[in-house]
């Protein structure tokens, strides 16, 4: 091989190693997490939605959930809705193996509305396409008083803002949470495994202790 056939391979190769790990063609990312190696912030401290959460573990989704009563609209009616709950893959490998969640855990629910009327359908409910609301709880041991803290997305193309720490959110979850003030008994892949490994939570094991001499 001449000196000028050398030099055009390796600029040949040079240009496929910057293309890897550049890759062109991926769109606007400037409202989204880059990776899902962790939380990632603006210079605000709003949270950027990782582009990918659907790709990510499911663990469940719940229809209609509250964990206050219920008010009914002027009408008597209030909108159905399903959530969807999706973690890091990073953390779910953590906590198969141990029952706890590592510092940088993103739990991602995202609420889409219950359709009944749609196709083919005659009975039950499916998710509508449109995305109404997500939310984002993140474990950040080194920013956040606690460990965890709640991020609100009005929607996919905005980024996160921080819910205040006294919001009622942070009692409930501390006071109910089967583990590490995460609903883990909603979650039924994970409860057995958190049962298996002894993490569930003091608070979580009284409230549902079996009642004396039953």
């Amino acid at each position: 091989m001449n000196r000028n056939s050398l030099a055009l391979a390796l600029t040949v190769f040079l240009l496929a190693c910057v293309a890897a790990v550049f890759p062109l063609n991926q769109g606007p990312r400037d409202v989204h997490a880059a990776s899902t190696a962790g939380p990632a912030y603006d210079k605000n401290g709003d949270l950027l939605l990782p582009p990918n959460y659907r790709e990510w573990v499911y663990l469940s989704s719940g229809l209609d959930m509250s964990y206050n009563q219920k008010s009914s609209g002027a009408s008597g009616e209030s909108m159905s809705m399903f959530d969807n709950v999706f973690v890091d893959p990073q953390a779910y490998a953590k906590f198969a193996a141990t029952g706890k969640w590592p510092d940088k855990t993103m739990l991602v629910l995202e609420a889409r509305e219950a359709k009944s009327k749609g196709s083919i359908n005659l009975s039950g409910h499916f998710q509508g396409a449109g995305i109404m609301g997500i939310e984002v709880h993140v474990k950040d041991e080194s920013r956040f008083p606690g460990g965890w803290a709640f991020f609100d997305f009005d929607s996919p193309a905005v980024h996160g803002t921080l819910i205040p720490q006294k919001a009622p959110c942070y009692s409930c979850h501390a006071a109910h949470a089967a583990v590490d003030t995460t609903f883990v008994q909603f979650y039924p892949t994970l409860l057995p495994i958190a049962q298996k490994n002894g993490t569930l939570s003091e608070a979580f094991l009284k409230e549902n202790a079996e009642p004396a001499g039953k």
